[in-house]
């Protein structure tokens, strides 16, 4: 196995930094090229970030769960995990701007991400690989999402040393991990599910005393998730809170995959659908049949646990009533990253196209979220 080397970490730390100058400037010159005000009445910047589920974080990192409803209109936060705002609570001790904050945890987080999955490509197929699927992520056209107060960052910087972790063979650090991960996003009990399956691949399935306290470690995702419903119970009386949430707040039903299809596929079409909402629909349709294929693909290479970790999260966003923010999970699907740069080492079209499509769809959804736009 190869070990990382620190010319990958400056690479990737780089590429980091670099794309956040370039989101910030296109965030900055979005609200001036594109408001209506005039000069004297342009909103402030930090402003701008304050969307959709970002101005839902901080509701619930100034109220809890237990108190945002007698503050704020918004209701159903149950749906949302709880280590997003517990952090944005506690870094707003310092930053006393609670949108800044945000920012800030995902620079941070973001930094962190980048050099696990930097050092990842490393292993699968040396420092090129490394350093690619490091740009492909920050440029995907989703990438917005990893520069706002949302969760995907500081997920994926848990997510991925976990995983990390895992290929270094230490099985404690990637369970500890993945329960970092599990408290700030469902998605951390199905990485845990894959460690799971990792580790059953690599005994062969002959599970001894040794392996065995290895393997404890992996169930600390299951007891993270488990105590957050715990809790949820505990102030509602309802043990099923989290998805009443999902149902009552965003209409998220368990439905069949082809009905979930049809519905997506639909309000895609339809003429009366707000462009940004059209835009979206047929981005969740392609991003739900690349979700697919992608599982696929990790099947047929043997990739076991990359494929369950992609897979069940596939199909638990296709069988929801429709799609929604299946194109924004595309950024925790670091198997994704991990193969197109692999594949672009010997493919140099792959390369070129992907570097000539992706960063002006990066661009419009840089510009789209911070004006205000329904972006995913």
């Amino acid at each position: 196995m190869r070990r990382h080397s620190r010319a990958v970490d400056r690479e990737t730390a780089g590429t980091w930094l670099g794309t956040r100058v370039g989101v910030w400037l296109l965030a900055f010159g979005g609200v001036w090229m594109l408001g209506s005000e005039t000069a004297g009445n342009v909103p402030s910047y930090l402003s701008r970030w304050e969307q959709w589920d970002t101005h839902l974080f901080i509701e619930l990192a100034k109220f809890g769960y237990r108190g945002y409803r007698t503050h704020t209109t918004d209701t159903h936060l149950e749906a949302f995990f709880p280590g997003e705002p517990l952090l944005l609570r506690l870094v707003h001790v310092v930053v006393r701007n609670w949108v800044a904050s945000g920012l800030l945890i995902s620079a941070v987080a973001g930094l962190v991400a980048v050099i696990a999955l930097g050092r990842l490509g490393e292993i699968d197929a040396g420092r090129p690989a490394g350093s690619r699927a490091v740009l492909y992520l920050v440029l995907s056209p989703y990438a917005v999402f990893l520069a706002t107060g949302y969760s995907e960052a500081l997920f994926l910087a848990f997510a991925l040393p976990s995983w990390l972790a895992m290929r270094r063979g230490r099985w404690v650090a990637a369970g500890v991990l993945a329960g970092a991960a599990a408290f700030t996003r469902i998605d951390g009990l199905f990485l845990g599910i894959g460690l799971a399956v990792e580790w059953l691949v690599m005994a062969r399935w002959r599970v001894g005393s040794r392996r065995l306290r290895e393997g404890a470690a992996l169930l600390i995702p299951w007891l993270v998730t488990g105590g957050f419903f715990l809790y949820l119970h505990g102030i509602t009386g309802d043990w099923l809170a989290w998805s009443h949430a999902q149902r009552e707040g965003w209409g998220r039903n368990f439905t069949a995959p082809w009905t979930a299809f049809r519905t997506s596929w639909d309000a895609a079409r339809s003429p009366l659908q707000g462009a940004a909402y059209a835009w979206s629909f047929r981005a969740e349709v392609v991003a739900v049949l690349l979700g697919v294929a992608l599982t696929v693909v990790l099947l047929v290479t043997r990739r076991w646990g990359e494929a369950v970790y992609v897979g069940i999260q596939v199909f638990a966003l296709a069988t929801s009533s429709y799609y929604l923010s299946v194109a924004r999970s595309t950024l925790l699907w670091f198997p994704l990253w991990l193969l197109l740069a692999r594949w672009s080492l010997s493919r140099r079209w792959l390369h070129v196209g992907y570097l000539a499509l992706a960063p002006p769809l990066m661009a419009l959804g840089v510009i789209g979220f911070t004006t205000g736009h329904w972006v995913g």
